[in-house]
């Protein structure tokens, strides 16, 4: 009995086994090579399978999990799961069970051993090259797309108004280039009754306007000076006129004319107030006075070239009265769209403040700066860790130093943004020196501040506290101000500067920050990349 109850438990569990099979397609790959790990199960249509979601099997990292495939024979499944693993060291490594649930029952995969090796590298046939410079990444679009945008929108701005002026100056221009006199006066009073001055309380204003086209009309026409005289030696004008030009005119007309011209006289000058009826009449006796007066003016047969010529003059004329119009134009809409501006630039300042503007619309150096993209990154070695504003290039600054000071130095890296000269410096530098050397980092600090001087700073005030980063390492902070004169305008600057160091195993590590004083966004940035500092220690 005990027999046949082993036999049935050793037949159960075997069957229990063949339910999940495993495989790789290799035992040994190259570091960070894909081996693919295939587990399979047999099962019915009815049931469950879960399949492990993981991220590691053992020490391999699972960099791939692939859709299950399902494969059907006859009336069951099988279903293939497979996973993308890789490891990063050579060795040997176990690829343990892992849990397969079917039917919510638990079994097991079998374990595999694999082995990663390194990749070789003949280094007789494989050239060696020297470390790449830092290539700067793509900064993206930017903020230039902003500037452009309002430079076309004010251009936009500019170009209606240049256009609006023009449309209506054009039809002016073609209103007031006329071929006749007649022609002229009769469109003038036409326009006249259509502003409907006199309906609006506009007397005066009505009065002159009739009178001045009458006026004008007799001038050129009849070839008197009208505009400039008064109504009784306008008529008597007239009157020499129309019988040196043999004109027949009639001595109502002459009446009509006289009459109106009074009228307008008394408007003007003694605030005389006419009826309605009265004004109405007005018009019309100018209207009839200027039709008789043109048929009574001889009529001069004008030959083909003098009509050529005058239709000439006449072009040359509208031509000279569009250019000047053109200028007018041009003037009036740079003045408009300048105004505009000033107008929006007032209401800044006045809503919001000098600084609001000079900082948000005319634009500030330093606040793109803080406002921009981060990086952080490790420079040097031992590394310095900082967040930074811009990725720091590296630099030569072994120039600078003193050739007795070189001879001391083992490895010197330095990475900086800015220069000595912009409204904001930093520059990270790390030393290792080819002794081992119990450092001072108060003449240390003196050295740095030299530096400066023998780059141009004057008046520098040095003051000095410890510092001491997150991790507890601890260096020294030397601040103050200098005084930076520029070699072109020989202005004077008034710069903070901030430097700390370090001492670590003999070697130093150095940031040098420099900003024109006073100004709150450099002080910001300062303030968040001295916060960031993270310094790896030579024993790490």
């Amino acid at each position: 009995m005990k027999i046949k109850l082993y036999l049935l438990l050793l037949l159960s569990t075997s069957l229990f086994a063949q339910k999940v099979t495993t495989s790789i397609d290799t035992t040994k790959n190259k570091i960070g090579a894909e081996f693919k790990l295939t587990l399979k199960t047999n099962v019915d249509t009815l049931s469950k399978v879960v399949f492990p979601n993981v991220k590691n099997f053992g020490a391999l990292e699972v960099i791939q999990s692939y859709p299950i495939d399902t494969i059907k024979k006859e009336d069951r499944y099988e279903l293939v799961k497979k996973y993308g693993l890789t490891q990063f060291d050579s060795g040997r490594f176990m690829i343990p069970s892992v849990k397969i649930l079917i039917n919510k029952k638990t079994f097991l995969s079998d374990s595999i051993q694999v082995e990663v090796v390194n990749v070789q590298v003949d280094t007789l046939k494989q050239k060696m090259y020297d470390i790449k410079d830092i290539v700067p990444a793509n900064e993206g679009i930017g903020d230039w797309w902003k500037y452009l945008l309002i430079l076309l929108l004010i251009a936009g701005i500019g170009a209606f108004i240049y256009w609006y002026i023009k449309k209506r100056q054009t039809k002016k221009i073609e209103e007031d280039i006329y071929k006749t006199p007649i022609e002229k006066a009769t469109s003038l009073l036409n326009n006249l009754e259509k502003k409907e001055l006199w309906q609006q309380g506009k007397v005066k204003d009505y009065y002159s306007e009739l009178t001045d086209i009458v006026r004008n009309y007799i001038e050129e026409a009849i070839e008197i000076p009208a505009m400039e005289s008064t109504t009784s030696e306008l008529i008597e004008g007239l009157k020499l006129a129309s019988k040196k030009k043999k004109m027949k005119l009639s001595q109502e007309t002459i009446d009509n004319l006289f009459v109106v011209l009074k009228q307008a006289d008394l408007v003007k000058f003694a605030k005389s107030k006419p009826m309605d009826f009265e004004i109405t009449e007005d018009r019309k006796k100018i209207e009839r006075s200027i039709i008789t007066l043109d048929k009574a003016i001889p009529v001069v047969v004008e030959n083909e070239d003098e009509m050529l010529l005058n239709e000439m003059q006449r072009q040359e004329q509208l031509k000279r009265e569009l250019q000047k119009k053109k200028k007018a134009r041009i003037i009036t809409a740079v003045g408009i769209t300048v105004g505009i501006i000033f107008s929006v630039f007032i209401y800044f300042i006045v809503t919001k403040g000098f600084d609001y503007v000079k900082d948000n619309i005319l634009g500030h150096p330093s606040k793109e700066l803080l406002e921009g993209e981060w990086v952080k990154s490790e420079y040097g070695n031992p590394s310095v860790r900082v967040e930074t504003p811009k990725v720091l290039k590296r630099i030569d600054l072994t120039k600078s130093l003193p050739k007795e000071g070189m001879a001391l130095i083992k490895e010197m890296q330095s990475f900086a943004y800015g220069s000595f000269l912009d409204n904001f410096y930093i520059v990270v530098s790390t030393f290792s020196f080819k002794q081992d050397t119990q450092l001072d980092l108060s003449k240390s600090l003196e050295g740095s501040i030299k530096m400066m001087e023998l780059q141009g700073g004057q008046n520098m005030i040095v003051k000095q506290e410890d510092f001491e980063t997150g991790e507890g390492i601890k260096g020294i902070k030397g601040y103050g101000t200098f005084s930076k004169i520029n070699e072109i305008t020989k202005s004077s600057t008034k710069i903070y500067y901030e430097i700390l160091l370090f001492s670590q195993n003999g070697g130093l590590q150095q940031i040098i920050l420099l900003h024109e004083e006073g100004d709150q966004y450099a002080n910001d940035i300062a303030d968040r990349i001295l916060n960031s500092v993270e310094l790896q220690n030579k024993n790490q």
